[in-house]
């Protein structure tokens, strides 16, 4: 269930105006300077941070708790539904996620035109503007990666790591981590602090706990929860890389150079936007819905991994529905979901979960029927 979080009331605000602009355009002038990116108008590039910030603290509210740090998913079932993504007329929309970065291949897959990602813990967002900051910074998979893990791509590498698959790309990695010691780029916190968005002591030492665990754990990383013990089934970060679609394509981000560049892109123009938000609550959601009525944009995937679940424990799901059914959306909009063995899902020997697709047009009119009154009515429609 979902706890409110006792020093909860940070909140989030832009910047001073001063400080921002010298932030970034010390940023930026590194940035340039490396020759990571071509450099755009100085007053264009204060513009776009000053937005995205702006747009992060008028959407989001209060954090709350959750017992885990889900600096990765646990949902090795993630490619399951990927299908659904590629339906006539669902590129081009909107894609609002939870969690972390798995979003990032619903993305890929998908090719929206923006993407919210928002989560009831604040530390979700923070940890997406550490992505961030190694998007602005990786122009391929493979420095994206070491980056994230510590380590450094050789001039002679890039042409061969840029043709490799996941297995290869991984194990390269590995190799790369072996006998070096891991640290963070020292052009990460300059970025992140660029990006606009008011941060406290707390969140700064937290970006630097979660990188750490990336540094320390490489591609061994697994999702933790606080309090429980880990859980056999949990697919470390390699893990995910390797899944496939039913297909039988690779569905991670990092699966080539073309759907890497789909997220990188969409980060380097400030379209991936996390947001503080509860989808059962009165605020976030709500203010996205009058946003993008506000620019004819509708959404076309809405991706709440096993929220549901909470939601239906705590009393609390009519609130979400509610949510879902003011966002201006695609008549084919999809709702994806996770459904964990433990909650009564059908998985797949070596899986702890289950994710599927389902209508979101389908799943408003079961709700208003009357048919969908628990989470069994989820899992078992028409039952």
């Amino acid at each position: 269930m979902l706890r409110p979080r006792a020093d909860a009331g940070a909140g989030l605000a832009v910047r001073a105006v001063t400080g921002t602009r010298r932030a970034a355009a010390c940023s930026l002038a590194v940035l340039i300077a490396a020759g990571f990116l071509v450099a755009p108008s100085a007053v264009a590039q204060r513009g776009l941070r000053a937005e995205f910030a702006a747009t992060i603290a008028s959407l989001s509210e209060d954090g709350g708790y959750f017992d885990t740090d889900n600096l990765i998913s646990n949902e090795r079932s993630y490619a399951e539904p990927m299908a659904a993504l590629a339906a006539d007329g669902l590129a081009g929309g909107v894609y609002v996620g939870v969690g972390p970065d798995q979003n990032f291949s619903y993305i890929a897959r998908l090719r929206p035109s923006t993407a919210y990602v928002l989560d009831i813990r604040r530390d979700n967002l923070l940890l997406h503007l550490l992505f961030k900051a190694l998007f602005e910074l990786a122009d391929t998979r493979a420095d994206y990666l070491c980056l994230l893990v510590g380590c450094t791509v050789p001039a002679e590498r890039r042409a061969a790591l840029a043709d490799a698959g996941p297995a290869e790309l991984a194990a390269w990695i590995d190799g790369a981590r072996r006998g070096g010691v891991a640290r963070e780029d020292p052009r990460v916190p300059g970025l992140v602090a660029g990006f606009g968005v008011s941060l406290s002591p707390e969140d700064r030492e937290a970006l630097g706990r979660f990188h750490r665990s990336f540094l320390d754990d490489g591609l061994d990383l697994k999702f933790h929860s606080f309090g429980r013990p880990p859980q056999r089934l949990y697919p470390a970060y390699r893990d995910l890389m390797m899944e496939r679609d039913p297909g039988g394509q690779f569905a991670h981000f990092l699966a080539s150079e073309r759907t890497y560049a789909v997220v990188r892109d969409l980060q380097r123009r400030d379209r991936v936007i996390p947001l503080v938000g509860d989808l059962a609550g009165a605020t976030t959601l709500a203010a996205l819905a009058r946003r993008l009525d506000a620019e004819g944009a509708r959404v076309s995937a809405v991706y709440v991994s096993n929220v549901e679940y909470y939601l239906f424990g705590g009393d609390r799901f009519d609130g979400f529905a509610a949510n879902l059914a003011r966002l201006p959306r695609h008549p084919g909009a999809v709702l994806l979901r996770a459904i964990f063995q433990t909650a009564g899902g059908s998985v797949r020997a070596g899986y702890g979960s289950t994710s599927v697709a389902v209508p979101v047009e389908g799943l408003l009119r079961a709700r208003a029927a009357g048919a969908v009154r628990s989470y069994g009515d989820l899992l078992n429609p028409g039952r």
